[in-house]
């Protein structure tokens, strides 16, 4: 696998995509910017370039915000009927698309299906990803990957050079999926709970800062509290995953739980947190200042 193309070059997308150029493949950025896509590329590519491109292309992977626009990077504005514009109908026979969005199993399942109607031909990888913008600027990424042996042999360089760990979930798409709303499940609630916990401290007269450092050397730690736990005490600033898209993540991990008939109450108070900050106007800070709701909540607002 030499020559790749790489759709969403946003905070995850652009660091991913530059670790493959980096390590030697040949990587044509794809974003719905065409600054973005420029800058990537270091020239303009028309349509027609794109698609002589894709016709030669091992591999799509795709990194952008929702199923929807999965979608649109695959079918652009005919989604689903496999004409001969969109990206999934020039694609090379045998390439594989590697679909690494955080998406709903139900959705990830129906898209894969959506490729297999009109491109049986293609390999189709369900791989979501965990560890955020520095864990994509590193490399050092959590892969979750749903596919056949065939294809995830193909892409196992390139899983090698955007991550740390692979994970095989099994064989069929949805797979991956469900495994990311288990690990965003945790991430949520982690949040939640260290938001909480500190609000707490607060409304009892205890320094954060004192409070934070006890925890964190104590059995109550976690990693999402030693990550976001400075932040959370801290003024808004820094800006690593914003609120809305844990909004977007528990929403996908309450409803995937509603398909599964599995009772996951914590998941959801978690999410009613996030969509209270959102709410409030705060949905573009970083996702650590849910606290903030609580503060409000316990009359420190």
């Amino acid at each position: 696998m030499h020559n790749i193309a790489f759709a969403g070059l946003g905070a995850m997308g652009r660091p991913m995509a530059t670790c493959l150029k980096n390590a030697g493949f040949n990587v044509l950025g794809i974003d719905a910017f065409e600054q973005v896509e420029t800058t990537f590329n270091d020239q303009a590519t028309s349509s027609d370039a794109k698609h002589r491109y894709l016709a030669d292309c091992n591999a799509l992977f795709i990194m952008v915000v929702n199923a929807e626009q999965v979608r649109a990077v695959l079918f652009g504005n005919n989604a689903g009927d496999g004409t001969t514009s969109s990206v999934v109908s020039s694609l090379k026979e045998g390439a594989c698309i590697v679909q690494m969005s955080t998406i709903a199993p139900s959705d990830a399942a129906g898209i894969a299906s959506e490729v297999a109607a009109v491109r049986p031909g293609l390999h189709y990888i369900d791989a979501p990803v965990s560890g955020g913008v520095v864990g994509a600027q590193a490399g050092e990424l959590t892969i979750m990957a749903a596919g056949s042996e065939e294809a995830l042999g193909r892409c196992s360089k390139a899983f090698e050079v955007m991550g740390k760990a692979v994970f095989v979930a099994g064989p069929t798409a949805g797979q991956g999926a469900a495994m990311k709303a288990v690990n965003q499940l945790l991430c949520g609630v982690h949040i939640a709970a260290a938001a909480e916990a500190l609000s707490l401290a607060e409304k009892s007269g205890i320094e954060s800062s004192v409070m934070l450092s006890m925890v964190q050397g104590s059995a109550a730690s976690s990693w999402m509290l030693g990550d976001r736990g400075p932040r959370m005490i801290a003024e808004p600033g820094e800006v690593t995953s914003v609120v809305d898209i844990f909004c977007k993540d528990m929403g996908i991990v309450c409803d995937s739980a509603k398909v599964a008939k599995a009772f996951t109450p914590l998941a959801e108070t978690a999410r009613q947190m996030f969509v209270a900050s959102s709410e409030r106007g705060e949905g573009k800070l970083d996702d650590s200042q849910v606290i903030r709701t609580y503060r409000l909540l316990n009359g420190k607002g």
